[in-house]
């Protein structure tokens, strides 16, 4: 027990002895330890010591440069100053000097001034003398000329000024003859320069229009069916549209002949639909000429917007655009009056530009100065004066009024367009190939005779046949019976025996149709 107890005393000694060994150790670990921060902090110091020297010895150099720059920069200024001051001083000196030399040529040129007014003086004293003798012998020359002329002052002055007054008449007359044949001259070159180039800008290859359509058959059977029994489809067909076919030897075809284009190609539109649809009898052709009369209109239209598209003429009314398409139909001594209107527009604007003025107004005018052609069939009057208007009562410009109203001479002309329209006219009548006389004349003919047969009462259709020897009339059965059918035919034979002249004999049928229409429901 004891021995148990030694140990464990031994034991607690050791243990003591060697904690107390280890806390020594570590205190003196720990003195090293502060030793070295010591000679640290020592250290660190030092070096800030060392840091603040540097730091306040570069103050004090920077100090030094920046005194030292200031000092240059004192100088550097003086010295500008310095140079600027000489400059200046320079400058004042050459100044100076000119100022001086100006004053002494100012003295020299006030020397000469007064050198030339004494001689001045002297001169107007030596004229004033001088003059003074000429009146004095003037005067004894104009005494003496009164003496031996036998007239005073006045009345030899009026002599004078009459005569210089004649002389200058003949020279001024002359000048201006001189001046008026120059003018002449050079305007007709002028005017042939502008014509020459119009002319060669406004190619066209529109010829005269023949007064005949041809329809290409499939085969001459469909020759009869064009016929039909006892003649009733073509003689339908001639009613309803107003033309004439022609069916002859001429293998496949059929001529449709009529002096109105618009007639003829309704006419010709009609026929090829019901050839090509193979149906053909009265009430099929009724069908047919009616879908082509609104095909026609269509074309029409369609003619006028494109027309006035390519020439560039804008806010022009429908209507008018519509019965500018109507011109496609209409001729002038065989002259297409759509392709002559397009022709006219092109030329007065060419002119127009040449010349500087107003290039839409001749265009547009150009354009509209035949426009009453597309009438003259359904209205009374000239072609200008319904043209005109037409115009006026859809609001076009007076200037566009006047220069339609005066392109064949029935006005004055008042503007340079209305005059370039009416020679632009002319050019595009004048061209080679583009009218045949003998045509219009046919055509006048034949509208003659419809106004002629239009101007009885009960007339519903008048048709013009076989170049002008025969005349189908459309009566009213209310306001025509079968009685007055004969009176009518003769009245309208004495007529045209009396207001026209035509080689052979003019047929005149009255046709009297009576139908009775109602439906089954």
């Amino acid at each position: 027990m004891l021995a148990v107890a030694a140990v464990i005393a031994i034991v607690s000694f050791v243990l003591y002895k060697s904690k107390s060994q280890l806390f020594n150790e570590k205190m003196k670990d720990f003195e090293l330890k502060i030793k070295d921060y010591d000679q640290k902090i020592k250290d660190g110091n030092r070096d800030v010591e060392q840091r603040k020297k540097e730091i306040e010895l570069q103050i004090k150099e920077e100090l030094f440069e920046i005194e030292q720059k200031k000092k240059e920069v004192v100088l550097h200024g003086k010295e500008e100053l310095f140079r600027e001051k000489e400059e200046l001083e320079k400058e004042i000196k050459e100044k100076e000097k000119r100022l001086i030399q100006k004053e002494e040529n100012l003295d020299k040129k006030l020397s000469k001034l007064e050198i030339q007014e004494i001689n001045t003086k002297k001169i107007e004293e030596d004229f004033s003398l001088k003059s003074q003798k000429l009146d004095e012998l003037l005067e004894k020359e104009n005494t003496e000329l009164e003496k031996i002329a036998r007239m005073n002052m006045n009345e030899a002055k009026e002599v004078l000024l009459n005569k210089v007054e004649n002389d200058l008449k003949q020279e001024y007359v002359q000048k201006i003859k001189e001046y008026d044949e120059k003018t002449r001259n050079d305007s007709d070159k002028l005017a042939r320069k502008i014509l020459s180039q119009a002319i060669q800008r406004c190619a066209v290859d529109h010829v005269v229009e023949s007064c005949v359509s041809v329809v290409t058959l499939p085969s001459d059977d469909m020759k009869g069916r064009i016929i039909g029994r006892e003649g009733r489809n073509i003689r339908t067909f001639e009613n309803l549209t107003g033309v004439e076919l022609v069916i002859d030897d001429t293998p496949e075809a059929v001529v449709i002949s009529g002096f109105d284009p618009v007639r003829r190609e309704i006419a010709r539109m009609a026929l090829e639909a019901l050839v090509s649809d193979g149906r053909i009898h009265p009430t099929r052709i009724e069908e047919v000429i009616e879908k082509a009369r609104n095909d026609v209109d269509q074309k029409i239209r369609e003619a006028g917007e494109k027309t006035v598209f390519e020439l560039g003429i804008q806010n022009i009314h429908p209507e008018i655009v519509k019965t500018i398409g109507r011109l496609q139909y209409r001729t002038s001594y065989g002259q297409n009056i759509l392709q002559h209107s397009k022709e006219v527009s092109h030329l007065a604007g060419i002119m127009a530009a040449e010349l500087g003025v107003n290039i839409k107004l001749a265009k547009r005018a150009g354009l509209l100065h035949d426009l009453g052609k597309a009438l003259t069939h359904e209205e009374e009057g000239t072609h200008t004066v319904l043209g005109v208007e037409l115009a006026r009562k859809y609001n076009e410009s007076p200037k566009v009024l006047h220069a339609m109203a005066c392109h064949h001479h029935d006005i004055e002309f008042e503007t340079v367009e209305a005059v370039l329209v009416q020679v632009a006219d002319a050019l595009s009548a004048a061209r080679p190939g583009a009218r045949m006389e003998p045509v219009e004349n046919y055509i006048k003919r034949m509208g003659k005779l419809e106004d002629i047969a239009n101007s009885f009462p009960g007339i519903e259709k008048c048709f013009v046949m076989q170049a002008g020897r025969e005349i189908r009339i459309m009566v009213q059965p209310d306001a025509v019976n079968d009685e007055y059918a004969p009176k009518l035919a003769r009245d309208i034979a004495e007529k045209i025996e009396a207001e026209m002249e035509y080689p052979g004999q003019v047929k005149i049928t009255v046709i009297r149709e009576t139908r009775a229409t109602n439906f089954a429901k």
